[in-house]
């Protein structure tokens, strides 16, 4: 079986999702379901881990994070924006950027499972506004 995120950046697979922006190194997609302003930041090339990036790889990921998140604020008007690494079950680079949403219960640490979910047309055009973000 080939790599889930590969597969995403072909348009495939069971993780494919709207692409907010891409260039030759790094790729910006919205996750999948209604839960409005979770982003991955991802390498076009397959690397496992962090430490495998090239440098200019690391400059255009910490470029892409901090524009997904400058945007994130600016459509959505989250409490907070989130970033971190973690993810082990697909081994190809990438971040995970996201909103705390207002009304978000205090005892919840990160993301709420019973956040407000919005319908597939409009996480794609939340994807148009945020993508006019990474044109400047």
């Amino acid at each position: 079986m080939g790599c889930l995120i590969c597969a995403k950046h072909r348009g495939a697979g069971e993780l494919a999702g709207p692409v907010v922006w891409r260039d030759s190194l790094v790729v910006v997609s919205h996750r999948l379901g209604g839960f409005p302003g979770y982003l991955f930041v991802e390498t076009v090339r397959h690397v496992p881990f962090f430490d495998g990036l090239s440098g200019d790889e690391v400059v255009a990921v910490a470029r892409a994070v901090h524009t997904a998140g400058r945007a994130l604020r600016a459509e959505l008007s989250p409490l907070f924006v989130f970033s971190l690494i973690a993810g082990r079950g697909v081994a190809h680079f990438h971040q995970h950027v996201f909103v705390r949403h207002p009304g978000t219960p205090e005892e919840v640490d990160w993301t709420w499972t019973e956040a407000p979910v919005v319908s597939e047309p409009e996480i794609d055009a939340l994807c148009e506004r945020l993508r006019g973000h990474f044109s400047g």
